[in-house]
């Protein structure tokens, strides 16, 4: 079924989080573009460059021409890897002012089209890194991709923050929609269970799925979940993607009700390519 999505919420929340990065990017010295963040392989220029990479293909730029083998990089497991990776060679060697005024001029580039789609197009089935689905569904994971990719250098610049606002919640919403698998294929919770993902702190969501012949997420359950986890949205976004070892963030993480279930919920919650 393809995701319909209005609009006006999704562009805000874009531009709010093009701020926030654009804020961020501002503040760091030349050496900080350099440290090691926790998406493999990546330093924080490389996140930036993947950002770039993006942006520039939706709005119609050839990917940079290169003779190496990006796909033989230890980091790289599919072929989005090994796209998102001509970005990160092709502006490696460039400075940081440079990359910062190549992120800003793309974004702003990008919002302008956006600005000025109309419904039909915004509404369009195509490609989505998520599968076939509306244009729409594919800028809310950007909102996601985005978002996530700012965690990362805040992480490894020590520059904690963004973790309520416009574009963390559609954020939420994105991972919201990839939820049931997690819960049902991956974690393999039985028919008639149920399980609450609690996200607390600056963020207070609620996420319920419940197993009815297939794991959907729901609005509300009909009574208490079988199994709950609760944890902080930044510790969400590091385990969705795979960002930390889940030992390291064990003690941000509490299970109640089947804890073996939740458990397993927990084990399995990394799903991003």
């Amino acid at each position: 079924m393809t995701t319909l999505l209005p609009r006006t919420p999704v562009i805000d929340a874009l531009a709010e989080e093009v701020s926030a990065l654009d804020d961020l990017l501002g503040s760091l010295m030349d050496e900080e573009w350099k440290a090691e963040s926790p998406c493999p392989g990546w330093d924080v220029k490389a996140n930036v460059a993947h950002i770039i990479g993006t942006e520039s293909m939706l709005a119609g730029v050839d990917a940079p021409a290169t003779e190496e083998d990006l796909s033989a990089r230890d980091h790289v497991r599919n072929d989005i890897g090994g796209f998102n990776e001509v970005w990160v060679a092709a502006l490696a060697e460039e400075a940081p002012a440079d990359v910062l005024a190549r992120f800003r001029d793309i974004t702003a580039r990008r919002l302008d089209e956006l600005r000025t789609m109309d419904h039909e197009a915004w509404d369009a089935e195509g490609f989505t890194p998520a599968g076939k689905d509306s244009y729409g569904r594919f800028m809310r994971i950007r909102v996601f991709d985005c978002w996530m990719h700012e965690q990362d250098i805040r992480d490894a610049t020590a520059r904690p923050g963004h973790t309520w606002g416009p574009a963390v919640n559609l954020s939420l919403d994105e991972v919201a929609s990839s939820l049931g698998y997690v819960v049902g294929k991956k974690a393999g919770a039985p028919d008639g269970s149920s399980v609450t993902i609690a996200v607390e702190g600056e963020v207070d969501r609620r996420i319920h799925v419940q197993v009815d012949g297939r794991a959907a997420v729901v609005d509300e359950l009909d009574g208490p979940a079988t199994a709950t986890v609760r944890l902080d949205v930044h510790t969400l976004s590091r385990l969705i993607g795979g960002r930390v070892e889940l030992a390291a963030v064990s003690n941000r993480i509490t299970l109640e009700g089947d804890r073996d279930l939740a458990q397993a919920v927990v084990d399995n919650l990394a799903y991003t390519i």
